[in-house]
């Protein structure tokens, strides 16, 4: 955990109807000094629409050797690079080497995004997707973190249910592939 990081934890109620993801998580989640709310709900939202075994947070805002959520096989090797935000093509290029399958989950706009990789070099980027909610979705959630949070994701025919510390928000699930 990087100096100075705040911790926040998650109690988590996981009912991905489309995946048949069925899951009850506890997750502390080190908030570097620099990540905004932002992008640490981005973070926590990407990492429960990717669950499944071996997934697990990175040193990520702190390193540029790994995304912010990545999935590993029984082996150890990497089976999922997902970041989060804006990442640079160079990053995703080398994500997509690195791992069977790439995503990336953006609390910014995704035209903006597709916009900065367009041209640029991106190993099998038809294999990539970009992941992105409802304007104004991602602001809400964030506005709704405290230190210990109670939180319930269901999802299904991607649209994304959200209750958060007893609030509630909404939004669809889209997706773009690179490609």
């Amino acid at each position: 955990m990087a100096a100075g990081a705040t911790v926040h934890t998650f109690d988590i109620t996981l009912a991905d109807v489309d995946r048949g993801v069925y899951e009850d998580l506890s997750l502390r989640v080190a908030r570097h000094p620099s990540e905004t709310a932002l992008f640490m709900i981005t973070r926590v939202l990407a990492y429960c629409l990717e669950h499944e075994d071996g997934i697990t947070f990175s040193e990520g805002i702190s390193t540029a050797e790994e995304p912010a959520v990545l999935v590993r096989d029984l082996t150890g090797l990497i089976a999922a690079w997902i970041e989060v935000g804006q990442p640079e093509a160079e990053r995703l290029h080398r994500g997509s080497r690195l791992a069977d399958r790439a995503a990336v989950y953006t609390q910014h706009d995704p035209a903006k995004v597709l916009a900065r990789w367009e041209g640029k070099k991106i190993h099998q980027r038809e294999r990539i997707t970009l992941h992105s909610f409802d304007p104004g979705f991602i602001e809400a959630a964030a506005g709704l973190i405290e230190r210990r949070n109670a939180m319930t994701v269901s999802v299904t025919e991607r649209h994304l249910y959200l209750e958060l510390n007893g609030a509630s928000v909404d939004s669809a699930i889209h997706s773009v592939p690179l490609g």
